[in-house]
């Protein structure tokens, strides 16, 4: 499998504050990679450099054989890559159905079979297609953010959080949802602190302390990992 998105020697400051340092990482086309690390070790500002909602200074992204690095938002969602934001983000005072509408602003096609598609990975957004957004309860929030960007059409998707603020049970069905949207062709990108789920789902991952990468092997590798489960995996888990 070639490489979907592969990241050289990024660099990010804020102030004096050195947030992602010499990051670099790969996702292959079809994987499920996901970040672990503690709250501000840099994972999501990896994701946001990615989306090109900031500008590192330094290091390259490539995006298949192109580099995005530095290109506004919505031309990287144009080339086939979309996240879906840690805390939603979704247009409370629309619609479900004018949410996943937004999702595909930049599409030329016609893109309502895909409404249908993520209704069938959806079914409580159809059920709710015509209820603002702002009233659905958080995890119904969490699958519109979802739908909404795979409305765009995306090759990779990014997911800053996704099971943040939510029941156990929505939780499962999140993480099913990721998988079956991965096993549909899309690659996934998580950023998850719920570090059990997220290694039982992915390909691959990478665990970020003080924006470096400390680890990278296979899903069921860091799950065994010792100093993995001793930082974030909880004795309960050993």
């Amino acid at each position: 499998m070639s490489n979907i998105i592969e990241i050289e020697s990024l660099d990010v400051h804020f102030g004096g504050i050195h947030a992602v340092n010499n990051v670099s990482l790969e996702i292959k086309e079809g994987e499920i990679v996901t970040l672990i690390g503690a709250n501000g070790a840099g994972k999501s500002t990896i994701l946001r450099c990615i989306a090109g909602l900031i500008k590192p200074q330094g290091g390259t992204i490539r995006f298949g054989e192109e580099v995005i690095t530095g290109l506004s938002p919505d031309k990287i969602v144009s080339k086939g890559l979309t996240l879906v934001p840690e805390g939603r983000h979704v247009f409370p005072n629309l619609t479900v159905l004018e949410n996943l509408k937004i999702g595909a602003y930049l599409r030329k096609d016609n893109f309502h079979k895909d409404i249908d598609y993520v209704y069938s990975l959806f079914p409580r957004l159809k059920e709710r297609h015509w209820q603002h957004a702002g009233t659905l309860s958080g995890g119904e929030q969490q699958m519109l953010a979802v739908a909404r960007a795979l409305m765009a059409k995306p090759k990779l998707i990014m997911m800053d959080e996704p099971s943040l603020g939510l029941a156990p049970l929505v939780v499962k069905d999140i993480f099913s949802i990721i998988r079956t949207v991965n096993e549909n062709g899309i690659a996934v990108l998580l950023n998850e602190q719920n570090a059990n789920m997220a290694l039982k789902a992915a390909s691959r991952a990478y665990v970020i302390e003080t924006g470096s990468i400390a680890l990278t092997g296979s899903g069921n590798e860091l799950l065994k990992n010792e100093r993995v489960k001793e930082a974030y995996l909880g004795k309960s888990k050993q």
